[in-house]
């Protein structure tokens, strides 16, 4: 998708674009970005454009990288006016986290629980789980 870019380096345009996307929520907050491949094919530059254009993101707090895991959209676009609270605890699994996670009711879980706020009004609630790991 060729994009009339005004003077501006195509990495910043492509930068730009998917920006916009993540603050209007086309890609969600914590979604992972489409990968370089369908990002090249998409805007018809080379891998190392596309590497810029995310490279761009990241220093502007819209996205980040994680080993293993991809690049993702971060809450830069929510314009907080406090930082996100987080609070860990144990909990025992549940049945549906017990089949996702394929352990036994009861056993032990910690889960994340990130608090996102503009202000006074709650933005979002994300609770992310994990096994508690095994003490030798």
């Amino acid at each position: 998708m060729p994009t009339p870019h005004y003077g501006q380096p195509r990495y910043r345009v492509i930068a730009d674009e998917l920006k916009e996307r993540i603050e209007n929520g086309v890609i969600p907050l914590g979604a992972l970005l489409p990968t370089e491949s369908v990002l090249t094919a998409e805007f018809q530059v080379a891998r190392g454009t596309i590497r810029k254009a995310i490279a761009a993101l990241r220093d502007a707090g819209y996205a980040a990288t994680e080993h293993g895991r991809g690049t993702y959209a971060t809450q830069k676009s929510l314009h907080l006016t406090q930082g996100p609270t987080v609070r860990l605890r144990r909990i025992p699994a549940d049945e549906q986290l017990a089949t996702l996670f394929q352990i036994k009711v009861g056993t032990t879980l910690i889960e994340r629980e990130t608090v996102v706020q503009r202000g006074d009004q709650v933005d979002m609630v994300i609770r992310a789980y994990r096994i508690l790991p095994a003490t030798p």
